[in-house]
């Protein structure tokens, strides 16, 4: 990726890191670049939501300064989602979006995501040429004055219209589900409790009580043990975690039990085969799957396609190939016949439509599958280590002696992270006795060579 943007938009630790100047930079720069086709003389006009950050406020303040410095108009949107960005830029017409989010990571960071006016985030080229106009020729960006700067203005309502998108896009039935929610404090606060009584589900939402320092924090999808503990107390049909910013869901079943977004995948993707709506039959998912969700979707007649890491690369292929389910483990998962990023809440709708039309619980989807076992460990590198770990050779001899050990009976995979100073090592396989040794083993080499 470039040198601002990572995977997911540019991101670090907000005002230090991720800094007012580059915020407002990326504002001008992306106002230009994403609007250089209007015509002379009309104004272009981008939405701009954000998570419930403390720093999200600062950061949206530097973002308004900057698209309006260089003559765009900013339409706020408040807190809400980023996936009700992805589809209120294309539902007003709009030239462009930004989301202020560092989406599961922790309050001290953020981040800024951009859309086009499509509602599809941006491909590595135009933000290659946001880059290139802050970092290399920030001279370029004309600053306008007198009348011609833009104005700043507020749609109403603005999680509502979302709202509305997503109930339509729901199919519930006459079983009656009970139902728990983790908003992970974070932009689904404002939005799950309306969406989920708009479609008439019985639930309880927890951790919806935004203070700006709380998101992410021992809740939401990355901190799933609260909600399986609350479903069993509780008995209720299932629970939903979803993150900071709401692109992402994660599943709890009746016997509480996690259900990650491979297995969402799989069971959505299953029932969408079996009512003739899954496109080539064929879902989408990235390296990290577990090979027994390969063995599910063999066994259910449903074909595979791999990319790599990063839910772009899914979408990207989604859309070379004309499929129409997606996604990663995680639970960032894409429909993308309603809509053009990862949504946790559609997520949720997809699944409790399904369940609210089945005579089986969630925990009967859940036990088909037989998980490989599978660990990944997270090893923090510095900036300067960035993108040195697979030209080291005691690394790189680490992973090769795990990968003869194991075989065809399991698979190696060690990565940078593309939002993060990470390096993720990730190894699957029969034996969980030499899945654990090895990860570690290569965990610990990368942590004396690097830190």
């Amino acid at each position: 990726m470039g040198r601002l943007f990572g995977t997911d938009g540019a991101r670090g630790v907000a005002i230090t890191e991720l800094t007012c100047e580059t915020a407002m930079n990326i504002g001008r720069a992306a106002a230009i670049v994403l609007t250089k086709h209007k015509p002379a003389g009309s104004k272009a006009k981008i939405l701009i939501g954000k998570d419930t950050r403390v720093s999200s406020d600062i950061l949206e303040a530097a973002l308004i300064s900057g698209i309006m410095s260089v003559g765009a108009d900013a339409v706020l949107l408040g807190v809400v989602p980023t996936p009700a960005v992805a589809y209120l830029v294309k539902h007003e017409n709009a030239d462009a979006g930004v989301m202020i989010s560092a989406s599961h990571n922790s309050v001290e960071y953020n981040g800024i995501k951009l859309f086009a006016g499509t509602g599809f985030k941006l491909p590595d080229e135009v933000e290659n040429e946001i880059e290139a106009l802050i970092l290399d020729t920030p001279e370029a960006m004309t600053l306008k004055n007198g009348t011609d700067v833009g104005r700043t203005s507020v749609l109403n309502d603005a999680a509502g219209i979302y709202i509305a998108h997503l109930a339509e896009c729901a199919a519930v039935g006459g079983k009656k589900l009970r139902v728990t929610a983790d908003c992970a404090n974070g932009s689904s606060s404002a939005t799950a409790r309306r969406l989920f009584d708009k479609l008439g589900v019985d639930c309880d939402i927890i951790n919806a009580e935004p203070d700006g320092t709380n998101i992410n924090e021992k809740c939401g999808s990355t901190h799933i043990d609260k909600l399986q503990e609350k479903v069993r107390a509780g008995g209720y049909d299932l629970g939903v975690a979803f993150d900071g910013d709401a692109d992402r869901c994660l599943a709890v079943d009746n016997k509480g039990n996690v259900v990650d977004g491979d297995r969402l995948i799989a069971i959505i993707s299953d029932s969408m085969k079996n009512k003739g709506v899954l496109n080539k039959d064929t879902s989408v998912v990235t390296v990290m799957s577990n090979l027994g969700f390969h063995t599910y979707m063999k066994e259910h007649g449903i074909s595979t396609v791999c990319t790599a890491v990063g839910d772009r690369y899914v979408l990207e292929e989604m859309l070379k190939s004309g499929y129409n389910i997606g996604g990663e483990q995680s639970g960032h998962i894409i429909f993308l016949d309603h809509a053009t990023t990862g949504d946790g809440q559609l997520t949720a709708v997809k699944l409790i439509s399904l369940l609210s039309q089945s005579d089986r619980p969630l925990s009967a989807y859940n036990e088909e599958f037989a998980d490989y076992p599978q660990l990944l460990v997270n090893v923090k590198i510095t900036d300067e280590n960035k993108g040195k770990w697979d030209k080291n050779d005691a690394i790189l001899a680490s992973i090769k002696e795990a990968e003869d050990v194991l075989g065809s009976d399991g698979r190696v995979l060690v990565r940078e992270s593309g939002t993060e100073p990470l390096v993720r090592v990730m190894i699957e396989g029969k034996d969980a006795k030499k899945v654990e040794l090895y990860t570690n083993k290569i965990a610990d080499t990368i942590k004396a060579q690097f830190c």
